[in-house]
């Protein structure tokens, strides 16, 4: 074999032999420059999906401090019968923060009705929501790993208890970028009583670059300051002034600097929304008929009702994830019912159930609850037992929550816990299933969604999630 074999005699040879090599190379490279210069110039362009997407934005409800689902979904009826006692021990253990061996069980003062036509079962603090059980799939079996709220916050947005891991928002927008150039691709409404324990790290971008990370909205009528320009400043003063100060960081800009790249994104973005997206915070040209059906003028409804409409209308602009919180401040103003479990829910759903309804109501009339997957959910539910002697305590091992729209089969249950509450029992799904399912429905594959950070591909489920397909 060896005489087939002629090895190159000088420089000028080996060169001429090696040319289509070295011009692959060359070509290689060129074009890794030219998808690099691509994203730094707009990271945030639309990106085709893993899957075929049946929605393009996602919006989480997020009922802060834990909303009881003996109390909403998922009806106990011997839980009633059993007020009082203490635990049968064949239900099993639990883990709680503040029960004892003196704590008995609690029944229920809500009752329940089935509604639509697929008869569903809802308690009676929302009976505006319970309207749209035909475009609904309760999960009843939901659980988590923590009895905190910071943990299990993190966990609920980012798939893990410890913070520095980016929230589901932001995987949203890196794997799918926005569909909007004039908006933030992932906005928070934080409820205006304040913060919650986790803080801001549970909606944070985590070790992804910083233009995934999400874009906070001020509470009340003007939910993003100086939207319009100074006066005496012309659209043509403001351009000059952006290109100045976008030269001045390129000039000193370090390559896969990934701050200051979202640094002049931001500034991108800040000029477009002031030119562009005053519109889409200006209520007032909404119809009477739809601030009525969200609540907008009535007290207890108002505040809520405004997020959701606004975010209607940013889904609407092509805004990829939106989590408007209800919820925030000390745990009485949350859905975190130690105190009196009665008190706390009829408050916080008075607050809650007719904007959501309403918003439900106005994505399909106008078309948008086909493409847009809405999930509704706390960080955990309640205890089966008492706290004190009206409260529950926070409770982990099954509880409820719900998606509509998005390709979700409406109408539809599945999962439950055990008689009175304690256990997911029947088809348990853990809260990274929520997250594939979520995920999948957005076209996105939880295997393929992931970001090299410390030598270890990380993914949002890590690898362990079902897709829940009883009800996609």
């Amino acid at each position: 074999m060896a005489e087939h074999i002629r090895f190159t005699r000088n420089r000028r040879e080996f060169l001429t032999d090696a040319f289509c090599g070295f011009g692959s190379i060359a070509a290689a490279d060129l074009l890794l420059r030219s998808e690099a210069r691509a994203a730094t110039t707009n990271p945030l362009a639309p990106k085709p999906p893993h899957l075929q997407a049946r929605a393009k934005a996602a919006v989480f409800l997020f009922m802060a401090g834990g909303p009881s689902h003996m109390e909403t979904y998922d009806p106990k009826p011997l839980l009633n019968q059993l007020n009082g006692q203490k635990r049968p021990a064949a239900f099993g253990e639990a883990k709680y923060q503040f029960l004892n061996d003196a704590s008995r069980l609690l029944g229920t003062k809500r009752t329940f009705q089935r509604y639509g036509k697929s008869g569903i079962e809802v308690s009676d603090l929302f009976p505006h929501t319970a309207q749209c059980v035909d475009d609904m799939a309760v999960i009843r079996s939901v659980h988590g790993d923590m009895v905190v709220h910071s943990a299990a916050q993190y966990q609920m947005f980012t798939g893990r208890i410890l913070p520095g891991f980016p929230s589901i928002g932001s995987w949203l927008l890196y794997g799918l970028g926005s569909e909007s150039e004039s908006l933030p691709g992932y906005v928070v409404m934080p409820d205006p009583k304040g913060a919650l324990e986790a803080g801001q790290p549970m909606y944070g971008n985590g070790f992804l670059p910083a233009v995934y990370q999400p874009t906070t909205f001020r509470p009340g009528d003007r939910p993003v300051l100086n939207l319009d320009l100074p006066k005496g400043v012309s659209r043509e003063d403001r351009v000059k002034t952006l290109n100045l100060i976008k030269g001045l960081d390129k000039a000193d800009m370090r390559p896969g600097d990934q701050e200051l790249e979202a640094r002049l994104n931001s500034y991108d973005l800040a000029f477009k929304m002031q030119t562009e997206a005053p519109e889409v915070f200006d209520l007032s040209k909404e119809s009477a008929k739809t601030l009525e059906m969200y609540g907008i003028g009535e007290p207890k409804t108002d505040d809520y009702g405004r997020r959701l409409l606004l975010t209607r209308r940013l889904i609407e602009k092509g805004v990829r994830f939106v989590a408007p919180i209800s919820g925030g401040g000390p745990g009485v103003l949350q859905w975190d019912a130690h105190d009196d479990i009665e008190e706390n829910h009829l408050r916080m759903a008075a607050q809650t159930d007719k904007p959501v309804a309403g918003f439900l109501q106005d994505l399909k009339q106008r078309g948008l609850l086909d493409t847009t997957l809405v999930v509704w959910g706390g960080e955990f539910g309640r205890s089966p037992e008492s706290q004190g002697s009206k409260g529950r305590d926070h409770h982990n091992l099954g509880f409820s929550m719900w998606m509509a729209g998005g390709g979700v089969k409406g109408g539809t249950v599945v999962g439950a816990t055990d008689e009175i509450g304690l256990n997911a029992i029947k088809d348990p799904y853990h809260l990274r299933d929520v997250h594939t399912t979520i995920l999948h429905q957005m076209g996105l594959n939880q295997d393929a969604l992931s970001f090299l950070h410390q030598g270890r591909r990380e993914r949002l489920t890590e690898v362990r999630g079902n897709v829940i397909t009883q009800i996609v």
